[in-house]
């Protein structure tokens, strides 16, 4: 069974430092598990690393798609399946790193035997929610899924987006693939260490100095050349990223200045929530407090240990 090492954490947790950290000990390649890191062109909002840090550890899975597309979990899945093969091929070990918890769902679990993605019909969804609001597409998804609806908020547009489309698609709910469909589970053994922190409020000042630093480092030019494209919506998932679309707003005048910061910090801290909820959920992960000065040394030891046995 081929195996592999998964560093998980909310965004600000530092995966990046401790994969990073790991490479001066291991011959490692690192699979970013990111959903907005797949990109192009979209490097200060979703703190890529930087040349200096690819140029020492080859990473996958970055900038891989232009803005205007969209990289589904499945995708993912298969793509981190065939890269974790080739790197144990080459004698390495393959580290995924990143907090997108449904990649590492689908990585782990499988997906349902869900419809791909349909561009005509997601362009139509977006017409009708410019005109209509996502509140009121939600209220037509509860008519025909109020399963699905009723576990959405009124605005979680991309996920009502996605379960109107499988039903436009197919006339049936959304809800009905996820009752006892096959997944194909995953032919990988995986050490999971995930980074949380023993103070969410030290976490949540990491991420306000983070979204400034992105704003330091010229986030909003980074969009306002986006937007200039003229192929760019925010209806996009690429625009929807936490941060890119709080500026895309900002930019459209329909924010000002401190509330774009405060409504981006506001989403960076409810997306670090979500992820460790999910992460909780996980009995078979390794818990790193990563508020601890010594995390690299402690995932190193994991790491150690691991390789030690899998090898």
């Amino acid at each position: 069974m081929q195996a592999a090492i998964c560093i998980m954490g909310p965004t600000a947790s530092g995966k990046s430092a401790a994969a990073m950290a790991l490479a001066e000990h291991f011959p490692i390649e690192i699979i970013t598990v990111d959903s907005a890191q797949v990109y192009r062109d979209m490097d200060i909002g979703t703190a890529k690393p930087t040349a200096a840090e690819r140029a020492l550890v080859a990473h996958h899975l970055i900038d891989v798609i232009d803005p205007s597309q969209a990289y589904s979990a499945a995708q993912f899945r298969a793509d981190a399946i065939k890269l974790i093969e080739d790197i144990r091929a080459r004698g390495k070990w393959p580290v995924l790193v990143g907090g997108t918890m449904l990649y590492f769902k689908a990585l782990r679990e499988g997906l349902d035997d869900l419809p791909v993605a349909d561009a005509v019909i997601r362009a139509q969804l977006d017409r009708e929610a410019e005109k209509q609001g996502w509140p009121a597409m939600h209220a037509q998804l509860a008519l025909v899924d109020p399963v699905t609806a009723a576990r959405l908020k009124p605005n979680d547009s991309q996920r009502i987006q996605r379960a109107l489309e499988v039903w436009r698609l197919t006339g049936q709910a959304l809800s009905s693939f996820h009752r006892g469909s096959a997944k194909e589970k995953s032919p990988l053994q995986f050490l999971n260490i995930a980074l949380e922190p023993s103070d969410r409020a030290v976490l949540h000042e990491r991420i306000e100095q983070r979204f400034d630093a992105m704003i330091e480092a010229g986030l909003v030019d980074e969009v306002r050349g986006l937007r200039q494209r003229g192929d760019l919506h925010p209806g996009l998932p690429s625009m929807r990223c936490v941060g890119y679309r709080q500026v895309w707003e900002y930019l459209d005048g329909k924010i000002h200045g401190l509330e774009m910061r405060v409504q981006g910090i506001a989403a960076t801290r409810q997306l670090a929530k979500r992820q460790l909820t999910w992460l909780r959920s996980l009995d078979d992960r390794i818990v790193i407090d990563c508020l601890a000065t010594d995390v690299a040394t402690q995932a190193r030891n994991i790491v150690d240990n691991f390789v030690g046995h899998a090898s």
